[in-house]
């Protein structure tokens, strides 16, 4: 299996750990939200919305486009600590930060 197939499948992973968690559904950002240029859009959208609006989508867009990955990938531990603040139940909480931890590792290694 490629990378990107890899890839492709641990999103589809992250995916359904935060529907499982009710954590996909949420309002598309607009325009200017999507344009923030701090760490995550932490200015402009939640970070389930940068996950899913951002991360999945521009990870994605690599698979698609058969692009470079990025040369380290460490969203993980910024998962782990907003879902802790968010008191996500614990089962949930594990299964996103595995998920994430995953796709961490595959685009690290690319």
């Amino acid at each position: 299996m490629s990378t990107y197939q890899t890839l492709q499948t641990a999103l589809l992973e992250l995916e359904a750990s935060m529907k499982a968690a009710d954590l996909w559904r949420m309002p598309t950002p607009d325009a200017d939200a999507l344009a923030s240029q701090q760490p995550f859009c932490i200015d402009t959208m939640s970070l389930p919305q940068w996950i899913r609006f951002v991360f999945v989508a521009r990870l994605n867009a690599l698979i698609e486009a058969g692009a470079a990955m990025p040369s380290k990938c460490e969203v993980a531990p910024a998962v782990a600590a907003y879902l802790l603040q968010e008191k996500v139940p614990a089962h949930h909480l594990v299964l996103v930060v595995r998920a994430v931890e995953k796709v961490d590792q595959i685009v690290t290694e690319s």
